[in-house]
């Protein structure tokens, strides 16, 4: 089973519900189908071997998920954030694929070689095929159905191959199919390029669920476009809600909304509390998930939510700030550095298998165990009961409001600073991000450089979300006698008590 036969089931099944975007103006399952079979006419005239989609959210990404399904073909969505250097390096992967990429963008597809479409233009021409003949070969279930980067430790993005069979996986394991009612509809708040963007396209369309896009978050604005579109069910990174609850003078009231799944990010307790006593009448869902898993594979259901909320019981009010349970299909391990599992409330690395799983990258085999598990590079526990705590990345990654980004691309380029003899970069806790950058440099001797220039160094080199809020000079780091960095150390000593507290930069 391919992707593309969920699209049929539901244009089969309920083939005039609206389906995405606004409800006056949006597209229907049929018309949703339609415009996948033009699309894919026009991957296969054009002899593209991938769909690359570079621009914001929209009804312009369902399109290409499915027409790619259908010309088989993966789709590859593109992070537009990154630095002109890494995003011609990641372009130069697929010089045969058809580009999507708005004006803002579609420098890069130029500089690549490729031609260029704007969302709309896409749309229009899909529109002019859509009455052709079906004459695609299905996918098969093995075949890539996106192709979707992800930074590790490295500074180099790594492909995350997810088939057809991984997502189809997901879906059928977690969504009764045409279980929404005709009137619900969902807000997605996540840019293309994350994989929880596609897996609530194919999931809200499995459930007949209406849904729209938010392309740049406020929290008056997603209050007042839930209101406005009577917005049912809804998902956040946890920077969103804390904004949403932090901010003065705003009016929360949400009548509509039923439930907010949140995730990409660890949520602070206190946020979650305030959210729970402001919408008592929402089910709120935790989704613990990644891009080699296909999304969700723990959540911590509303119940379960409501009972932590309410019990005296430490290990019961604790769950609160859990990823809850694995899903249906998905098998989880929490073991030593030496592969053994470890016991109930100890401390370990996080293993996942099962069908949605990929656990596998662009130019290589699936990275998984002889037994079939994935290492998840986090690190946490499990409770008596099975409820997962993530306790944080295993690795050095640091995971900024649901983004990770690899400290060595950020010290690379303090490095190139002449004056900069040694630098590192690490995550500090912070109630907002989940994590803040902060860095440390060691000058030459007799020198001294102006942080904000170091600072003005990365925003020019990366972009804004990579910038160090705060970078200090050392006279050494710590390091082995081998020499490898000590980072803990570093973070130690960044977030020591009486040090002074860091302001909010650009």
């Amino acid at each position: 089973m391919n992707i593309g036969m969920l699209l049929d089931m539901a244009a089969d099944g309920f083939g005039d519900r609206i389906v995405i975007g606004h409800k006056d103006e949006g597209l229907s399952a049929r018309r949703l189908r339609e415009l996948a079979v033009g699309g894919a006419h026009l991957a296969r005239a054009s002899e593209a071997d991938a769909i690359l989609y570079l621009a914001v959210n929209g009804p312009a990404l369902p399109v290409a998920l499915f027409a790619a399904a259908r010309a088989a073909v993966p789709l590859v969505p593109v992070n537009y954030r990154l630095g002109e250097e890494q995003l011609d390096a990641l372009l130069a992967n697929h010089p045969r694929a058809l580009g999507i990429a708005d004006a803002e963008h579609a420098g890069a597809l130029r500089r690549a070689g490729l031609p260029v479409r704007t969302p709309a233009e896409w749309l229009a021409q899909a529109a002019e095929n859509a009455g052709l003949a079906a004459d695609d070969e299905p996918a098969q279930p093995d075949a890539p159905a996106a192709l979707i980067y992800t930074s590790g430790t490295t500074s180099a993005p790594k492909g995350v191959v997810l088939r057809h069979r991984n997502l189809v996986s997901y879906v059928l394991g977690t969504v009764e199919f045409a279980a929404a009612d005709p009137e619900e509809a969902a807000l997605v708040s996540v840019p293309p390029y994350h994989i929880a963007a596609v897996s609530n396209v194919l999931t809200n369309l499995y459930a007949g669920r209406r849904a729209l896009t938010l392309e740049q978050f406020t929290p008056d604005g997603w209050l007042g476009l839930v209101r406005r579109e009577r917005i049912t069910n809804a998902m956040v990174v946890p920077t969103m809600l804390a904004r949403i609850m932090d901010t003065d003078g705003l009016d929360r009231s949400v009548p509509t909304l039923r439930t907010l799944a949140y995730g990409g990010a660890r949520m602070p307790v206190r946020v979650i509390e305030a959210a729970l006593g402001a919408w008592p009448h929402v089910d709120f869902v935790n989704a613990y998930g990644l891009t080699e898993t296909s999304s969700t594979i723990t959540v911590l259901g509303p119940e379960e939510h409501r009972r932590a909320l309410a019990s005296d019981d430490p290990v019961v009010r604790a769950r609160l700030g859990s990823a809850g349970l694995p899903v249906p299909g998905i098998e989880l391990e929490v073991r030593d550095p030496f592969g053994e599992v470890v016991a109930p409330g100890e401390t370990g690395q996080i293993w996942v298998r099962g069908e949605q799983v990929s656990g596998e990258y662009a130019g290589g085999g699936p990275v998984v165990d002889e037994r079939g598990f994935f290492h998840t590079r986090d690190q946490g526990h499990v409770d008596a009961d099975g409820y997962l705590h993530i306790e944080g990345r295993a690795d050095d990654t640091i995971i900024r409001g649901a983004e990770n980004i690899a400290p060595a691309e950020i010290e690379d380029v303090l490095l190139g600073h002449p004056d900069v003899l040694d630098a590192v970069v690490v995550g500090v806790p912070d109630e907002e991000w989940g994590q803040r950058i902060e860095a440390v440099v060691v000058l030459r001797e007799g020198v001294t450089v102006d942080a904000d220039a170091l600072r003005a160094q990365v925003r020019g080199t990366l972009r804004g979300s990579r910038t160090p809020e705060r970078i200090e000079c050392w006279p050494e780091l710590p390091r082995t006698p081998t020499g490898k960095l000590v980072r803990r150390d570093v973070v130690e000593a960044l977030t020591a008590e009486g040090r002074e507290a860091v302001g909010r930069q650009g």
